[in-house]
């Protein structure tokens, strides 16, 4: 193998190394200007846009025992790695794509399996991970608080006190 051909395919792994997750686009009607400022707003999420070569990108996730992902290199082919939140970085790419119209998600790869760009486009619409841990916190603490508060009735009304709250229906 040519020395040119070994550099682009450890370029390649490298890129690929960022990230747990791998998204493939096509960029073929995206101007320089476009993608510069894809570009800026993937860098607030810490991820990267890297145009590739098909064949590199083949060998470079055959080497790293990425899944097969033949399909996705049809045409030309631009990765975004890295960032630890692959939620904000779809939505980033989501948002660049309703705004121009031109990016075109191929396929992605998320802790070693394949997803589509439908899944993808639902990962976007999650609300981010404070938001749901927020969201998840405030309902085991309801729960909590409601179990509480019947078992401090039961008490109440087995020390004579005030009448008892019927519990809740399971």
């Amino acid at each position: 193998m040519r020395a040119e051909k070994k550099y682009l395919i450890a370029e390649v792994e490298n890129h690929l190394k960022k990230s747990d997750y791998v998204i493939l686009a096509n960029y073929t009607q995206v101007t320089v200007a476009e993608v510069a400022e894809l570009r800026a707003g993937l860098a607030a999420e810490n991820a990267e846009f890297h145009v590739v070569k098909n064949s590199s990108l083949k060998v470079a996730a055959k080497a790293l025992g990425l899944p097969d992902i033949d399909d996705g290199l049809a045409g030309p082919t631009a990765i975004v790695v890295g960032g630890k939140n692959p939620a904000g970085v779809a939505k980033v790419i989501k948002k660049f794509f309703e705004d121009k119209k031109k990016l075109e998600i191929k396929l992605g790869v998320v802790e070693r399996k394949i997803v589509t760009a439908d899944f993808l486009s639902k990962i976007a619409d999650l609300p981010p991970f404070d938001t749901l841990r927020a969201q998840f916190l405030s309902l085991l603490t309801s729960n909590a608080a409601a179990f509480v508060r019947v078992l401090d009735a039961r008490v109440k009304k087995a020390a004579g006190g005030e009448p008892a709250v019927p519990a809740p229906a399971a």
